[in-house]
């Protein structure tokens, strides 16, 4: 079943014999890098196997919070939402951000507790969350036929259109000077000296010095063609679209059984958050010791199981020569099945919640693989065994809203900028130095 529709994308077709900065993949992180490189002067390529936002950057929920953040993310959460303010007039296009607030609704006395005790910890970065009683929330959900416990409420959070932001995106760094080349898959790098000098692609080589790798649920499999350990799983989540419907929230909110946003076409996004797939596939086994804590704390919230993807990956564990077609080139866009009953269940019940959404027609069901963490924190960070790479990958479901912070942050990397916020608790050698592995608490 295909993905959603993007908006439409101009990209470029030249091969650039040598370039400052080559980004591998072009999702929500490697376009605003992108963006942000260009802007600062630095030529910039960036080169995408299949089509920009094709994959999760244009299949996820198209929230943009700070609220239920682990602790280490809210800074950049923070920066990120300032940016999407501002983000239309500087790339002159439409993203579909709003401020309309979003809502974690609580059901029972623990998701309260649970909720306090986030806020408690989020309060010293300013945030503007606030508990909700049954009354107020009610008024935060025009249309409700279900009285809640109450929920957590943060009104600057927002959402966007994951099918516009990246076309606009692309757009927007192209107008700035970066190079965007689609049906171009990167292989890997050339070293000399012990550095990066070059990177090999299926339409040719380019010099450069440095090189990003954004490649999302791909990123695993293209470091470890340069020796580079990624502890990082895929995990599949359906969402559904309906159509237009008159009345409702004009945000976003989640229970424990199906989340909405409201779409600027005038129907809603609906998903359930603890629906989600991990097949197993080598790698299972690989990162087994690594996702302990991350399987002890979701539960039932990460079903494990077989399907196409584990026997694909079967056939990609061993490395192939850079001037033969590989894995990249075989599978342009990771397209999996959608669980469709999962996604109808959460329709159900938004309806039960939303009687106006019981009438509305299911105009799209998809489903994206998701890059996730042991610790479901990104990785933005510098590969000291490869001098030159720079790593953003593993956004564990969180990377549209916080993408625009996090290609600021990976420009500063690259430049030497003093960065948007500090990126220690990004980096990739959390894994291996030492560091235990800790996961935020239920919100």
């Amino acid at each position: 079943m295909p993905g959603p529709t993007l908006d439409p994308i101009a990209t470029d077709t030249t091969l650039p014999a040598k370039t400052d900065v080559v980004i591998v993949g072009g999702g929500i992180i490697g376009v605003s890098t992108a963006l942000f490189l260009a802007e600062r002067g630095v030529d910039v390529v960036l080169c995408e196997k299949g089509t920009p936002g094709a994959e999760q950057s244009s299949r996820n929920w198209g929230w943009v919070r700070v609220m239920g953040r682990d602790e280490r993310e809210i800074p950049l959460a923070i920066e990120a939402l300032k940016i999407w303010d501002t983000l239309d007039a500087r790339i002159g296009g439409e993203t579909g951000f709003r401020r309309s607030g979003i809502l974690y609704i609580s059901e029972n006395e623990r998701d309260v507790a649970n909720r306090e005790a986030w806020l408690a910890m989020a309060r010293p970065y300013g945030v503007d969350s606030e508990q909700l009683g049954p009354d107020a929330t009610g008024v935060a959900m025009p249309g409700t036929a279900i009285r809640y416990e109450g929920a957590l409420f943060t009104p600057s959070d927002g959402r966007a259109e994951p099918q516009k932001a990246v076309p606009a995106l692309v757009a927007g760094a192209r107008r700035a000077g970066a190079r965007i080349l689609t049906g171009c898959a990167v292989r890997g790098v050339e070293k000399a000296a012990g550095r990066i000098s070059a990177v090999v692609t299926e339409k040719g080589r380019i010099e450069t010095s440095t090189v990003v790798v954004a490649g999302g649920a791909w990123s695993r499999l293209f470091l470890k063609g340069l020796g580079i350990r990624l502890p990082q799983l895929k995990v599949r989540n359906t969402v559904l679209r309906t159509g237009a419907v008159s009345g409702g929230p004009e945000g976003a909110g989640a229970t424990a059984t199906y989340a909405y946003r409201k779409r600027l076409d005038g129907g809603y996004t609906i998903a359930d958050g603890a629906a989600n797939l991990h097949a197993i596939v080598p790698d299972s086994f690989a990162f087994f010791r690594d996702f302990q804590p991350a399987r002890k704390a979701e539960g039932e919230a990460v079903q494990v199981g077989i399907s196409a993807q584990s026997w694909n990956e079967l056939f990609e564990i061993g490395s192939v020569p850079l001037d033969r077609p590989g894995a990249f080139e075989r599978h342009r866009v990771l397209d999996p099945n959608p669980d469709s009953r999962r996604a109808l269940k959460a329709l159900e019940a938004a309806g039960k919640a939303f009687p106006f959404l019981r009438e509305t027609k299911v105009q799209q069901i998809w489903a994206g693989l998701i890059d996730v963490t042991p610790d479901a924190v990104p990785v933005i960070s510098p590969a000291d065994a490869v001098p030159g790479l720079i790593i953003a990958t593993g956004f564990s479901g969180h990377g549209f809203g916080i993408g625009p912070g996090a290609g600021h942050l990976v420009a500063d990397l690259v430049t030497g900028k003093t960065p948007i916020v500090d990126p220690t608790p990004f980096r990739l050698s959390r894994f291996f130095d030492g560091t235990p592995i800790t996961l935020a608490p239920p919100v």
